[in-house]
């Protein structure tokens, strides 16, 4: 027989929040691992409207509902949560962390913060051993077009993940896109009196860029 306890009644404003129409969608863009951003307007509102009461009513599965410094909301699953979780790969953190490194960049606002496949794979070869970078795909390689195709092919894996958990959006072609504010979750490790960019550059080329932080916590939803 279920018990019920009548002693604790849900938040009225909590009961507001999961009534909306919105919060189905939104519930479940959270638990997959999307990041919220302030271009998604109405969900945003949402979660800026009522964020006490949502945090409380994700601290019941064990996950911290995040709102960052730069504004956007994400969903961190504590480890005894029972919330899927997975792990971002080597190259994922990588371009995660380059992403964080255009953003920051003086190219976003001449580019109108649009940027390509091309524009990534240019800027992480300027900043990364390109060995080293074949190697995360294949450890046997040797630098042939085929490697480095792959190595293309990879890229844009990277960033369709990326883009499922709302750090980029679409512009266009599937080739081109905008760098999201979100994309600051990369830089949670780098947040101190130094210049950003500088950090970033540093930690990259240092191949400081994938060592473990919060974002080994991300999830994803392989749909």
């Amino acid at each position: 027989m279920l018990s019920t306890n009548t002693e604790q009644a849900l938040d009225p404003r909590l009961v507001l929040a999961i009534a909306n129409p919105l919060f189905p969608a939104l519930d479940n863009q959270l638990r997959s691992g999307r990041h919220i951003t302030a271009d998604e307007l109405e969900q945003h509102s949402l979660l800026q409207e009522y964020y006490p009461e949502l945090d409380a009513f994700y601290q019941r599965y064990q996950a911290e509902l995040v709102r960052a410094p730069e504004g956007f909301y994400y969903l961190r699953p504590r480890s005894t949560s029972e919330l899927g979780t997975s792990i971002l790969s080597e190259l994922e953190m990588l371009v995660g962390k380059v992403l964080c490194y255009l953003y920051l960049s003086p190219d976003r606002l001449i580019n109108e913060g649009v940027f390509s496949v091309e524009d990534l794979q240019e800027e992480i070869l300027t900043l990364s051993n390109e060995q080293a970078l074949l190697r995360m795909v294949n450890q046997r390689a040797g630098g042939s077009d085929l490697d480095k195709r792959k190595l293309a092919d990879k890229l844009k894996s990277a960033i369709r993940r990326l883009k499922r958990m709302g750090m980029v959006s679409s512009v266009g072609s599937q080739d081109k896109f905008r760098i999201t504010e979100a994309v600051f979750r990369f830089a949670a490790d780098v947040r101190s009196d130094e210049d950003p960019r500088e950090l970033q550059l540093r930690m990259i080329k240092e191949g400081e860029a994938v060592a473990g932080t919060e974002q080994q916590d991300e999830q994803e939803n392989e749909q």
